[in-house]
This record gives C-alpha cells, structure tokens and sequence, in this order.
C-alpha cells in the first residue's frame, strides 16, 4: 500500500503541468504525421523531467522518446498526440460550433492520451529515483495513430527491440482494462492514369481514370457479400481527375482501408481488392499503381499484465466526479442517440444503470462486452513485447468518438480527472512490474504463448516508408 501511495502522489504532484500540457495540445489539433507543435511540445515537458530524450525515433520527426534509469528492465509508455480532420469544436458547448479556422480537432481524446501517458512515466521516473531501483522507464511520444500507423514504423526500425513491457491507455466512456481485440488493417493507395480528351468532341480518344476508380469501387462492392463478416472495407476519393466535366480525366487516386481479423486473412483481401484493381484498369485501358501508406496488426492481449493492471483499477476505483461534472455530462449526453448510450453500456458488457452519466465503477474483470472492430497500432507493439491497455473514463457515457462532442469534452474538468486517474493507474502497473519481476516473467510466457514463439513479422512491405505527407 505504501507504494501504491508513493506513486499516486508522484502523479498528483504533477496534476497542473500536465493538464495545461493537454490543454495546449487539444489547442494546437495537428494531423497525422505533422504534430510538430505537440512534438515540441511533449519533447519540452521530457527535457524539463529530467530524461534522457531521443528525437526522430524512425526516421520520424514527430516521433520522440525519453528514458530514465540504468539497469534492470525497461518499461514502455506510449503516448499519442495527433488529431482529426472535421472534427474542430467550440471547448464546453453542447451544440455544433466549430473553432474558426482549420476543421481539425481532437475527437479521439489524444491531446489527454499523451499527456497521461508522459505523466506517468515521470512518476515512475521519480519512484525509480527516489528508491534508488534499477530499471528504466521510456516515454514514446507517437505520432500517426490516425491514419499513418507510426508504431507499426517504429516497431519496424527497432525502437521496442530491448523493452520488456509496454503500457499504454486510451480515453474511453469507462474505466478499466481495454479488451485487446482489434481489427489488422492496410491503406493503399490506387493511382490510374488514362488519356485526356475533350470529352464531347473527342471522347473515344479519352481514356478515363475516373471510370477506373468507379469501376473499382463497384468491383470491390460486389466482393463485399464474400468475405468474412468481421472484415471492413472503406474509401475515400484522393484526386477525383479535376472540376471540368467535359474533359475526360486523365488521372484518378483513392485511397482504399482493408480491415481483417489478422494479418493472414488481411493478406487474402488485399490481393482480392489488388485484383479488382488490375481488372479496372484493364477494362478501361489506365495503368494502375499503388502504394502502402500504413498496415498495422492485430492486438495481442496479455493475460498477466491485464491482472495487474485491474489490481491497480480495483484499489484506486473509479475516478471521483462532482455534481458539476455530472451536470455538465448529462448536456451533453442530451446530444446523442438513444442507440449511442446503450451500445456504450453493451461495448463494456456491463448492465446499463439509467441516470449514470459519467462511469462511477470500473468495469469487471469478468465483463465481456462486443468485441471492438477498430484498429490501431499499438498492435504492432503488443506482437513485439507483452503490452496492456486502459481504458480511462473522460467524457460522457455514450459519447461517440471521432465525434464532434469527443472534442468539446476535451477540454473539461471531468476529462483531466480521467486523465490523472489512468495516469496513476498506468504508474502503478509499472511500479507493480519493476517491484515484482514474476509479472514480467509471467507476461513475456504468456507472449510466447500467445504467438507461438514467433519472430515479429512487420505487416508493411519492406520498402513502405511513414508518409510524411499524407497529402501524396
């Protein structure tokens, strides 16, 4: 109990830095692979700490690292700070009010994801100090969860390849252990390119990469009914072939995101969809190319670190709301869906209470809720080494994320409770490791087990690189 307390001190005596640390970065919401204000950010608070700070980890330069201590075993952190486009909201309004200016705004909660983690890798930092114990804490500052798939980079380029365990959250309706079901994913960009021509005059002399892209998207429709239920997948039109409709457009990019239950079944669709494209092209005489922007894996859970990890949930419990917060809640709970609110309760697998606006219990180890069909790459880090993830009460019950009421709520006094609340939860789980090595022991055989003993084997192509510029 005694360490308990130590740590949670550790993380309170940090509670004001930190929240305007979130506070800023939900100020500044900069996209996938262009957080260089938020990098600076995070790279500024790790040098003022007192770490050890590695810049451009993976030939990334939104990407930053910082560790502390010697010896012993080297426990991860993972921070995120990237934003969303459309996604720009008014801070505390209940309505729709976007921020003049760019549309881009935090409405996945990464400006506290961040922010937590770093505050809890300095409390470690300091226990480690204060106690004078071996082992080193890192913080990994990543960028490109959304969209760019960073980790899956990182984990590439070797920056995991001598850390024991990774700790990391994401901010949530509830708190407790996140269920490590996820969804591996690709993005791929297709490129064709046909022939202009004056498209009245002239149209047998076109050849159209616009049809290609209409073409392909009907294709991979129709392979939708013959593929596995649980897989996903999405477009997006990156270059439509221009404004002028009497021209026949000479060029066409979309950018397609195949979602599967793992990578061995992603691999089936992709050459399917890889197909469907070739078969587009060739019936409308373009030439087709594509390119990987990002591939992540599936999670891999860790039974292990998960118990640890609701032991230090169980003996904090549920972060502690006033009638404020509550109030504040429930306004903007009146924004959302009947449907938004149960399918919240049903996701966790816990029994709705009616009236509860903010999560006043962690959820049970026992809950089963629906599996998540989303994606992120933290799976990559998790096929690496042993990993867990919390889930850290911020918002609303029933808030969508990627929603414009994510956003709003970003700012509020019930989002940086949650915040410091999964940040001593995350500290206390890394203490936990480094006080009792069986953890750690017992994490990396259930790893073994779990993959079968197999090397990491990245999902990108050897010659994918970040994309820098997701523009391309």
């Amino acid at each position: 109990m005694a360490n308990e307390e130590e740590i949670w001190r550790l993380v309170d005596q940090r509670r004001e830095p930190y929240v305007e640390l979130a506070d800023r970065i939900w100020g500044m919401p900069e996209l996938c692979y262009d957080e260089h204000r938020s990098s600076a950010e995070h790279r500024a608070m790790l040098e003022a700490e007192g770490f050890k700070v590695t810049t451009n980890v993976a030939g990334i330069p939104t990407a930053v690292m910082g560790e502390f201590g010697e010896g012993g075993p080297v426990i991860a952190i993972l921070g995120e700070y990237d934003a969303l486009p459309g996604l720009s909201q008014e801070a505390g309004v209940t309505e729709p009010r976007p921020v003049p200016g760019e549309s881009r705004g935090h409405g996945c909660g990464h400006n506290l994801l961040g922010s937590a983690s770093l505050m809890a890798a300095a409390a470690v930092k300091d226990f480690l100090k204060s106690n004078n114990l071996p082992g080193r804490v890192r913080y990994y500052g990543c960028p490109a969860e959304e969209g760019g798939a960073a980790k899956g980079f990182m984990v590439r380029d070797g920056a995991f390849d001598d850390v024991d365990i990774a700790i990391t959250w994401h901010p949530a309706n509830f708190a407790g252990v996140d269920d490590a079901i996820s969804l591996a994913n690709t993005r791929i960009d297709f490129s064709f390119v046909g022939r202009a021509s004056h498209a009245a005059a002239a149209p047998h002399l076109g050849r159209s990469a616009l049809d290609a892209v209409e073409l392909m998207n009907v294709g991979v429709n129709y392979m939708r009914e013959h593929m596995p239920s649980d897989a996903r997948i999405h477009y997006a039109y990156l270059d439509a072939g221009g404004i002028a409709p009497n021209v026949v457009q000479a060029t066409a990019k979309v950018r397609y995101l195949i979602r599967a239950r793992n990578v061995e079944e992603l691999k089936q669709l992709v050459t399917r969809v890889r197909k469907i494209a070739d078969g587009a092209a060739l019936m409308t005489e373009c030439t087709v190319s594509t390119r990987v922007v990002s591939a992540v894996s599936e999670l891999v859970g860790n039974t292990a670190l998960e118990r640890a990890m609701h032991a230090n949930l169980a003996r904090l419990g549920a972060p502690v709301w006033d009638d404020k917060d509550r109030e504040v809640a429930a306004a903007f709970q009146a924004t959302l869906l009947p449907e938004d609110i149960s399918s919240a309760w049903r996701r966790v697998g816990v029994e709705p209470r009616p009236g509860e606006v903010l999560c006043e219990e962690v959820v049970p180890e026992s809950a089963k809720g629906v599996p998540m069909i989303g994606s992120t790459d933290v799976g990559d880090v998790s096929w690496k080494v042993p990993t867990v993830q919390a889930r850290g009460a911020t918002c609303a019950i029933g808030t969508p994320f990627h929603s414009w009421q994510l956003t709003g709520q970003g700012k509020l006094p019930a989002a940086h409770k949650g915040m410091v609340h999964v940040a001593k939860v995350m500290a206390g789980t890394a203490v936990d490791a480094l006080l009792n090595p069986t953890i750690i022991a017992e994490a990396k055989a259930d790893h073994r087990k779990r993959t079968g003993g197999k090397p990491y084997e990245s999902p990108l192509p050897p010659d994918a690189t970040p994309a820098l510029d997701m523009s391309l």
